[in-house]
């Protein structure tokens, strides 16, 4: 098995390969994550492992026992993530790519990052400036059936779009502006349906490419279903632009 230690970037939401995050970096612990990353020439990847919260706090709360919220925030790589930081998040994450790393006037940063691969977490550890881990690649199956799954779940999106931007607004994403790799579908559908954070998560560490799409397909139907009953639901930003995978 091979391995690899990167970074640690935890997140309350979930990111998937081929899909752009942007992060508004503030919190002195991935500051320090974001200098170790300029030192790495531009000719090569910066790259660090954003991992969705199981059990935690994204923002370090402040110090047990203190209402106040002026109290001094707790401090360290671990700080809201408990005795055993490995516990506090999803055993599936993704290594991202920071394209852009820009450090603005008060040492704060501007990130722009894809995800790229799928990993497992092994271990994690806390006694640096920002957390690290210990990861081993997982390897994109497709399944049975993959090709006609994707054709479905396409057509189930666009259904579901319809529904989110309303009966007399048309679908702004055409079969042009998606993709038709089985596995870049899998991918942009999970990203953008309006899923909650343990759902996006079951997607990312779907078994192949085909388990994905299958539960995709459920959820969509579902979901149509719901919007149809319910058409005053508030349209999401998804209908305002086709999503793009860049």
């Amino acid at each position: 098995m091979t391995t690899v230690r990167l970074p640690l970037f935890p997140l309350n939401t979930v990111l998937f390969p081929g899909l752009v995050l942007p992060l508004n970096v503030f919190e002195e612990r991935y500051r320090a994550m974001m200098r170790e990353l300029l030192k790495t020439p531009e000719d090569e990847p910066r790259r660090f492992v954003v991992v969705a919260i199981r059990d935690g706090h994204e923002v370090a709360p402040v110090a047990p026992g203190m209402p106040d919220g002026t109290a001094p925030p707790q401090h360290g790589p671990a700080a809201g993530f408990g005795d055993d930081p490995l516990k506090a998040f999803h055993g599936t994450a993704c290594v991202a790519d920071a394209a852009t790393v820009r450090e603005r006037a008060d040492g704060t940063f501007e990130v722009l990052a894809t995800g790229t691969t799928r990993v497992r977490l092994l271990s994690v550890d806390a006694s640096g400036p920002f957390l690290t881990a210990e990861l081993e690649e997982l390897q994109e199956q497709p399944g049975d059936e993959a090709g006609a799954l994707a054709e479905g779940v396409l057509r189930a999106f666009r259904q579901y779009q319809k529904r989110l931007a309303g009966a007399r607004e048309r679908s702004l994403a055409t079969g042009a502006d998606l993709p038709d790799d089985p596995s870049v579908v899998s991918y942009l559908v999970a990203a953008a349906m309006m899923l909650d954070t343990p759902t996006k998560q079951r997607l990312l560490q779907a078994p192949d490419t085909a388990s994905r799409l299958k539960d995709e397909l459920n959820l969509l139907r579902a979901e149509t279903a719901i919007l149809r009953n319910l058409p005053s639901l508030p349209a999401a930003e998804l209908t305002r632009g086709p999503t793009s995978l860049n």
